[in-house]
């Protein structure tokens, strides 16, 4: 992926087309120009992040259970796909693409808010903001989880706890707090 691995901008529509040896006039029967590529991969990679979350989620009966598996497979996805994460921490730096990123992340944590309310109404989470709650959430699970896709790439073997390790530390943290 030529924007992960050379930046955005010192990429040019040349070396796009010169890495999938297509001629530039393919490129621009499908793409008015990069930034609508990047906005384009940007919202691939969101809907793929949400199906695979999705996927997970179901096989949980209850709010906490999807809540649960919801920040698994947001770890997951994420360690999974780092060069997209590089291109959505840069997508965020340029309004463009930050206000296709900000739609994305408004719909997660409205999903999010929902499993929260229910947990509350159920009595399984304290009564609180549900979006508070929900936007704390993801927030935690979005910087564990480029914390640890950037951490695999330079971590020695054996220096970093397991990724099931690592996963059950936020499952907790996210559902349970701090303390408890």
């Amino acid at each position: 992926m030529r924007f992960a691995d050379n930046g955005f901008h010192p990429t040019s529509v040349s070396d796009i087309v010169d890495g999938v040896g297509v001629g530039k006039g393919v490129f621009y029967w499908y793409f008015p120009s990069k930034d609508e590529l990047l906005l384009e991969i940007l919202r691939e990679a969101l809907t793929d992040l949400r199906r695979f979350q999705r996927k997970q989620m179901d096989a949980a009966d209850d709010p906490i259970g999807q809540l649960e598996q919801g920040i698994r497979a947001s770890l997951r996805w994420s360690v999974d796909h780092p060069e997209v994460l590089r291109l959505v921490m840069f997508g965020w730096t340029e309004e463009p693409f930050a206000k296709a990123l900000r739609r994305g992340r408004r719909i997660v944590i409205d999903d999010t808010t929902k499993l929260v309310n229910q947990a509350i109404e159920q009595g399984a989470i304290s009564d609180g903001d549900a979006t508070m709650l929900a936007t704390a959430i993801i927030g935690v699970t979005d910087e564990l989880g480029r914390h640890r896709a950037f951490r695999s790439r330079t971590a020695k073997p054996g220096s970093e706890a397991s990724f099931d390790e690592f996963t059950e530390t936020a499952v907790r943290f996210c559902l349970r707090g701090i303390v408890g």
